[in-house]
């Protein structure tokens, strides 16, 4: 039997929940909650090349300890 790993605070459940929430979701809703997500000025978007993920990931996990 293979055991499912989540990340911590995750369990199966809350994997339900949001697959459902985003399969419910119309295209107006969800298209909401994507503007949604830009007005939030406490972070910000970004894109870099694929390649700078793991460098970038690791600031972010320094920055937040």
């Amino acid at each position: 039997m293979v055991q499912s790993r989540f990340p911590e605070g995750w369990d199966e459940e809350k994997v339900r929940r949001v697959l459902r929430h985003y399969e419910d979701q119309t295209e107006e809703e969800a298209v909401a909650e994507d503007e949604a997500g830009y007005e939030d000025r406490t972070e910000s978007i970004i894109e870099v090349p694929v390649e700078l993920v793991p460098a970038v990931r690791e600031l972010i996990a320094k920055h937040r300890r």
